[in-house]
């Protein structure tokens, strides 16, 4: 390229820091890089913005995957790119998206908190059906366009604060997504299981050799749920045979005829080919039962949830893994043995889902 254009192109090139405002404003940090909220400088918009920064310099190949993706996918369940820049100084790229107030994770850890101050706080059950109804349409609209996410977990499930998009979800960070295909191709062809390990479809834990829709569309949709009413992790305790709760199990057994127990049977079908579809689970008679789902998950309530704190720049990296360390897995054969045993009636300690089911 000639050199007098390319230093007119760097010229003219937008540049972040002379468009937005987010010095001091970091709320994200992991190995992807780094989250600021941002505000525009010249007040054209009063919109708040999310302004991901990649770590490393130049474009990764993750990099480059999610910016395709994400410059085709379009619907009102998936996060949505606006802008993409290069800076030519330090060879940095930013990804320019609509700022989510909220996630799930976030979301969890708030309702953990006020149980754990003596004044729980329990998740509506609307909103638990509106959380998992959007959640299950931005997959099937991934699915329907053949990208597989994953890695579905809470963290990546943001949830829309004031404005117009108010109490949407938006499925988030597409750095690990893959395009599929018909016929699958191995794992091999693609890369090593990435899936975050606790959100894993039993498949992939038992070494499948392909990846289908059923690794994220549907048992990660299911592991996600009994942590709305129990703020815990399924299958996730310091004991297998621990007796306070195995006495909670008896205690809340779910009703084997109610629609949510159904639903969650076909969503637990440990046989990928036979387990029920995001695009089926839409359809599901739970849906139709009242509270309906809404669009505002919040169901025009005011949100009782702080918004996102400011991290200092030498605050270690995504607390959500750090948190978590303290848990012990469960053997993976007692998760298996257990739900067989239990026929999915009390299948984990703290949760089941059965706090769903509560009037």
């Amino acid at each position: 390229m000639d050199y007098d254009f390319k230093t007119k192109l760097a010229a003219e090139r937008e540049r972040v820091e002379d468009l937005f405002e987010y010095e001091g404003c970091k709320v994200g940090r992991g190995t992807y890089g780094h989250v600021y909220k941002a505000k525009r400088k010249d007040g054209k918009d009063e919109k708040e913005y999310a302004l991901k920064q990649i770590e490393g310099t130049g474009i990764s190949m993750s990099a480059c995957r999610e910016i395709a993706l994400l410059r085709e996918l379009k619907h009102p369940n998936v996060i949505a790119l606006q802008k993409v820049f290069l800076s030519h100084s330090d060879r940095k790229v930013w990804l320019l998206f609509d700022y989510a107030e909220h996630d799930l994770w976030h979301i969890i850890k708030f309702h953990r908190a006020s149980k754990a101050n003596k004044k729980p706080m329990q998740l509506p059950r609307g909103m638990v059906k509106s959380l998992l109804y959007q959640i299950l349409d931005g997959i099937h609209y991934l699915h329907a366009n053949w990208v597989l996410h994953r890695d579905l977990k809470p963290a990546n499930i943001l949830v829309m604060g004031e404005g117009p998009e108010r109490g949407r979800v938006k499925i988030a960070d597409m750095g690990f997504a893959r395009l599929f295909n018909s016929p699958l191709k191995p794992l091999a062809d693609l890369d090593p299981v990435v899936v975050t390990f606790w959100y894993r479809a039993p498949e992939l834990l038992l070494g499948a050799r392909h990846y289908t829709k059923a690794i994220d569309k549907d048992w990660e949709d299911i592991r996600k749920m009994p942590e709305y009413p129990t703020l815990q992790k399924d299958f996730r305790r310091t004991t297998y045979a621990n007796s306070s709760l195995i006495k909670y199990m008896e205690k809340h057994k779910v009703k084997p005829d109610s629609k949510v127990f159904l639903l969650l049977q076909k969503l637990l079908t440990m046989d990928p080919t036979k387990r029920i579809t995001s695009e089926q689970a839409l359809q599901d008679p739970y849906f139709l039962e009242d509270p309906l789902p809404t669009t505002d998950v919040f169901a025009g309530c005011q949100i009782p949830y702080p918004k996102r704190e400011f991290l200092n720049e030498d605050e270690p990296e995504e607390k959500t893994e750090k948190h978590e360390n303290h848990f012990v897995n469960w053997p993976l054969h007692h998760v298996i043995s257990l739900l067989h045993y239990n026929s999915f009636q009390n299948i984990d300690t703290h949760c089941i889902y059965i706090c769903l089911c509560k009037k």
